[in-house]
């Protein structure tokens, strides 16, 4: 390259305040008009995945009740048809292919129907395909239940498996682990025990699914003054949704950044209490009998399965193994956590203090967010609220498509959405950006409307799986609840936001960034206690002064750049308030062990009396008239396993040591694609302890973890 030495009057114009404001304004408006550029047609990637072998798909989702109808069935007639294709082989000729990858094969095909309906379930606006789409879900559960359950398909792999075969990598790995889940199943046991699990495990699947449902519906609207709003921002009362009235504003107890963001700002103590009721008591009459039913008839199926309990039973394919190992995890952080917990709950009681005048005020539930907040406002200058208007929505999403195309060597681009779900819905297509090849599809369904699954998720649409002459490349969809725009402002993020918005990208590029050949170790098919590793790491990325620079400015005056003592100050401040964070996660993690561990066969279990009795032990008191576990969600897919969170930010805080070290740090390429390759792209195509130990170059170390939450 030519070296050329510029006039020194120019390189003095260019370093001038003002000209650097001008080309970083420059460099912000090209970054986001680079991604928020006209969408392509999904016909040039799919052409271009062609020249990878590859396929790319986007679904077409159905548009009335009876076409919802329709694809169920086909898809439980097909799976018939295949199922019967395995079963009817010759015992002595059966193999591999025609045994466990058409199984697979035949698992993933009847996934891209079952996920399609579960995004209409989700997120359509009209109440009668919700609910078609809720009673399909569970006639399609219901058949995989009765499928799993299908001897004769069993006879045949077992018939593979019994002629030893000399299997290596992912081939050996999926006849291990479908046998050992035929076990699980338990086909050890006599027909008529089988017989009665099969049962057991359908009427479970209905009453997860109504639960679900139920939490989804449950509505609850609070009325409140300006004056009973006081210290809520006014960005927040003016939203077209909540100023109802002269003066009234409606407070939706079941959206979460409603409830979080009149929760940590309402200055008077009687309206926190009552939305923390109204949203504590959402569902609780329905969903009560529910989860005792769930406890129940887990425990009966762990128990005729030969397991301890229902723990034992869902760990024995994790990370953690058994439950006496989560217990121990659980209770020794919550030991070490005590005196920094006692420190921060004091600092806020005597904000309390000077705030009311009461002497010795107790920190309720409702309190320690609003006092969590102010605690930072006040020793940290931390104004959570005043912050947003660094990170608005558009902007931000685009600073975070730069910041992991940089890390993983990626392109993102839109693609034409027309045909998605609803009209706010984006597509994004993830390409590698070295070899142009298509890594997959992401919907963005970003901001709440009534209806809509209400907290923040990446849901699966297609798996990535190895065909014979082709790979599936996988399609995913975020579906999240970001504050709106509201009149001329836009959608503005809080730092909590954009840590959620990280975390959930991050889940979808762990699904798309596959290379596993079978859809039963795609992606985020890994053990429970491993999932949110790699998209939990990502939130790491935010604390780098470095990355938040790539895109992190005031909208009003973009030369304004997010200030480096405020970042030093949030992480200062979430340290200083961590064991609170930590203690209220490890609650929720020991009601669930409670629920589904071991207990004798004449105790009974009270879910609300447990719940509360655990989170006033573990984290604060709660009224007994409120019912936090029946507005819990993860009781329904997280069940014994809700513990994974903190487990994985252990083995986070490990791995975000190595970008630490990197030369250009959480920015550095090099470490960038190792993440990519090592934790990324396996998926559970081999046991993830060996893909942490390939990207570490030896085993976790618990320090980082330690010394992040101050305890040593």
């Amino acid at each position: 390259m030519t070296h050329i030495d510029f006039p020194y009057d120019f390189i003095k114009l260019l370093t001038h305040p003002l000209a650097i404001a001008l080309l970083m304004m420059l460099c912000v408006c090209i970054l986001t008009e680079s991604v928020q550029a006209a969408p392509k047609n999904l016909k040039s990637f799919q052409d271009k995945a062609k020249e990878f072998h590859s396929i790319l798909t986007a679904p077409a989702f159905e548009k009335t009740p009876e076409a919802i109808q329709a694809a169920a069935q086909t898809a439980i007639d097909e799976a018939k048809q295949a199922g019967d294709g395995i079963a009817n082989q010759n015992l002595d000729q059966v193999t591999f292919a025609g045994a466990f990858q058409a199984l697979d094969a035949l698992y993933h095909k009847y996934g891209v129907t079952a996920n399609r309906i579960s995004i209409i379930k989700n997120t359509s606006t009209d109440e009668k395909l919700r609910d078609t789409a809720t009673e399909e879900i569970i006639k399609l559960q219901d058949f995989m239940v009765e499928f799993s359950y299908r001897e004769d398909i069993y006879r045949a792999l077992k018939a593979f498996d019994d002629s030893h075969p000399q299997l290596e990598g992912e081939d050996a790995k999926l006849v291990k682990d479908v046998m050992l889940e035929y076990k699980r199943l338990g086909f050890d046991l006599p027909s008529e025990k089988r017989k009665e699990l099969e049962t057991l495990k359908k009427e479970l699947s209905k009453t997860e699914i109504d639960f679900r449902t139920n939490i989804t519906k449950a509505t609850q609207a609070l009325k409140f003054t300006k004056e009973e709003l006081e210290g809520v921002p006014e960005s927040f009362l003016n939203q077209e949704s909540v100023k109802t009235g002269d003066d009234e504003y409606t407070v939706m107890a079941n959206i979460t950044w409603h409830y979080q963001t009149v929760m940590e700002n309402a200055k008077k103590e009687a309206t926190r209490k009552t939305l923390f009721h109204a949203r504590f008591t959402l569902a609780k009459e329905i969903n009560v009998p529910l989860i005792a039913k769930m406890i129940e008839l887990r425990a009966v199926i762990a128990e005729k399965l030969g397991y301890r309990s229902w723990a034992d039973y869902r760990m024995e394919d994790r990370m953690a193994k058994n439950e006496k190992t989560v217990r121990g995890f659980l209770t020794d952080i919550i030991a070490s956590l005590q005196p920094k917990f006692e420190a921060e709950l004091q600092a806020f009681a005597e904000m309390k203090a000077r705030e009311t005048g009461e002497e010795n005020p107790a920190i309720s539930k409702w309190d320690w967010r609003y006092y969590r907040n102010r605690y930072m406002k006040e020793k940290y200058e931390v104004d959570t609220e005043a912050l947003k208007v660094y990170f608005p929505f558009e902007k931000t999403r685009a600073g975070m498509f730069h910041v992991y195309e940089t890390i993983f060597g990626l392109k993102i681009e839109p693609v034409d959405s027309s045909d998605a779900w609803h009209e706010d819905v984006t597509l994004h297509a993830i390409s590698d950006a070295k070899t142009g090849e298509p890594l997959g599809l992401i919907y963005l369904d970003m901001f709440p409307r009534p209806g809509k699954f209400n907290h923040f998720a990446m849901f699966d649409l297609i798996q990535g799986k190895q065909f014979d002459y082709h790979y599936q490349r996988p399609t995913a969809a975020l579906i999240c609840n970001f504050p709106p725009a509201s009149g001329e402002t836009p959608s503005l993020l809080t730092y909590d936001n954009v840590e959620t918005l990280f975390h959930e990208f991050g889940h979808g590029l762990h699904e798309l960034m596959t290379r596993a050949k079978y859809a039963q170790f795609s992606g985020t098919s890994v053990p429970r206690d491993f999932v949110e590793v790699p998209s939990q790491v990502l939130e790491y990325w935010l604390e780098s002064k470095q990355v938040l620079d790539t895109f992190a400015a005031d909208y009003r005056d973009p030369s304004k750049k997010f200030p480096a003592e405020i970042l030093d100050r949030i992480v200062e401040s979430n340290k200083a308030t961590i064991g609170t964070f930590y203690r209220r996660q490890f609650a929720f993690g020991m009601i669930d062990m409670a629920f589904h561990a071991h207990r004798e066969k004449e105790q009974t279990l009270d879910v609300i009396q447990t719940s509360n009795k655990i989170l006033g032990e573990v984290f604060l008191p709660v009224p007994d008239d409120t019912s936090f576990v029946t507005y819990f969600g993860h009781l329904a897919g997280y069940d014994a396993g809700y513990y994974g969170y903190a487990w994985a930010d252990v083995i986070c805080a490990d791995l975000a040591t190595m970008f630490e070290k990197a030369p250009q740090g959480f920015l550095d390429p090099q470490m960038g694609m190792k993440l990519r390759r090592e934790i990324f792209e396996p998926g559970d195509s081999r046991d993830v302890n060996e893909s942490i130990q390939a990207f570490l170059g030896r085993e976790v170390s618990k320090e980082p973890f330690l010394e992040k939450i101050g305890v040593k």
